[in-house]
């Protein structure tokens, strides 16, 4: 499993302009579930030195995506149709750990939520992602 992980993650990197950022590594992974470390370079920082809170937003973007795109065997793709982020507190520093969990998924509608902790393990960011289930050809 892992290495499908590591295979999914580097064609992200590779093939997705916000792969290239957050430098995502596989940690665990149940139906419905995913945890990934990642770490925000200081190109995602505000002038306060802090994550910027759309860059966040992307992250878990990503996340969420990798695991639909994951559990339908790269079958479907997700197209964004709402993101909703809360966040918690500012990240201070850039290593995270990041869950993704599907909260909901139909024939061509799914809900995920996202979660960041920051290396404290504080929770700092919360997503709920609604996507359209795109049919890759």
């Amino acid at each position: 499993m892992k290495e499908d992980f590591d295979k999914l993650l580097e064609f992200w990197k590779n093939n997705e302009g916000t792969g290239k950022l957050f430098n995502f590594e596989f940690i665990d992974y149940k139906k419905g579930y995913l945890k990934l470390g990642a770490e925000f370079s200081s190109l995602t920082f505000n002038p306060n030195k802090n994550v910027q809170g759309g860059q966040m937003t992307s992250m878990l973007d990503d996340a969420t995506s990798i695991l639909l795109v994951y559990e339908s065997g790269g079958k479907l793709y997700p197209n964004s149709t709402n993101l909703h982020s809360i966040h918690h507190r500012p990240l201070l520093d850039g290593k995270v750990t990041v869950l993704a969990k599907i909260i909901h998924q139909g024939k061509n509608i799914a809900s995920i939520k996202g979660e960041i902790y920051n290396s404290e393990n504080k929770l700092a960011t919360t997503l709920m992602h609604t996507v359209f289930l795109h049919k890759k050809n």
